[in-house]
C-alpha cells in the first residue's frame, strides 16, 4: 500500500500566508535540490537560460524523486512536488530589485525527509538527456535551517514586490527583530501561466532579535 503525504498541508503556516499580515515563523531543517546562479548582465529570470535551465533540471529531479519513492518495494511513499523557492543576495551592499546584474541566486525545491542521497543520485541520472540537462551538474542536495523569519504573502508582478518588502521591514524593526540571511521567497503561482497582478509569491526573509 502507498503512503500518501501533504507538506504543504503539514506545514501550512509555511505556505498558506495572507496578503494582510506579516507573521513570525520558525523554519525547520528541511532537505532540498538546488541550483546556485548569478544573472548575466542585461538579463531577469524571465530571459537568462541559466536561470530558466536550472527550473527544469530542479522539476525535473523533483519528479523522479517523487516516482522512485512511489515505486519503492518497502514502504513506497507518494507526495506532491513542492513549490519552487529562490533565495536572492547580491555580493555587498543591499539588494536592489533594479539592478540585476549583481543578483545572486540558489533556485531550490523542497524533499520530504525520507528522500536520500542515494535517492538523489539516482535521480540526477536521469536528467542526462531531459529538459534542464544543462545544468544537471549543478543540482545539489543539501539540508537548510532558516529559523526565525519573517514571512507574508505577495500578489502582484514581481516589479511590485518591494512595497511588500518595505512593509516586511518596518514590521521587523517595530517588534524588535533584524534581517540576517537572504530574501526568500516561494512561487505558488506559475509566472507562464494567468495575469502578473494575480500571481502569488510568499516572501520572506530571516530575522534576529
Amino acid at each position: 500500500m502507498v503512503t500518501k503525504i501533504d507538506l504543504k498541508s503539514e506545514f501550512k503556516q509555511l505556505f498558506t500566508s495572507s496578503a494582510r499580515k506579516i507573521e513570525v515563523v520558525d523554519v525547520p531543517k528541511f532537505n532540498f535540490v538546488m541550483v546556485d546562479g548569478y544573472m548575466e548582465p542585461n538579463e531577469r529570470p524571465a530571459t537568462s537560460a541559466a536561470f530558466q535551465n536550472a527550473i527544469a533540471a530542479l522539476v525535473g529531479v523533483s519528479l523522479a524523486l517523487k516516482t522512485a519513492s512511489k515505486q519503492r518495494a518497502r514502504n513506497p511513499i507518494d507526495f506532491a512536488v513542492m513549490p519552487l523557492e529562490g533565495l536572492w543576495w547580491v555580493d555587498a551592499g543591499d539588494f536592489d530589485f533594479q539592478l540585476t546584474s549583481r543578483w545572486r541566486w540558489t533556485l531550490m525545491i523542497m524533499q520530504p525527509k525520507h528522500i536520500t542521497e542515494t535517492m538523489f543520485g539516482r535521480a540526477l541520472e536521469t536528467l542526462k538527456e531531459g529538459p534542464g540537462h544543462q545544468a544537471a551538474g549543478r543540482v545539489r542536495f543539501a539540508p537548510i535551517r532558516e529559523g526565525l523569519a519573517v514571512q507574508t504573502l505577495h500578489v502582484g508582478g514581481y516589479h511590485e514586490e518591494p512595497r511588500t518588502v518595505a512593509r516586511m521591514k518596518a514590521f521587523a524593526a517595530e517588534n524588535g527583530y533584524r534581517y540576517r540571511g537572504k530574501h526568500h521567497e516561494i512561487y505558488l503561482s506559475d509566472p507562464h501561466q494567468g495575469r502578473p497582478e494575480k500571481l502569488r509569491t510568499i516572501v520572506r526573509h530571516p530575522v534576529e532579535k
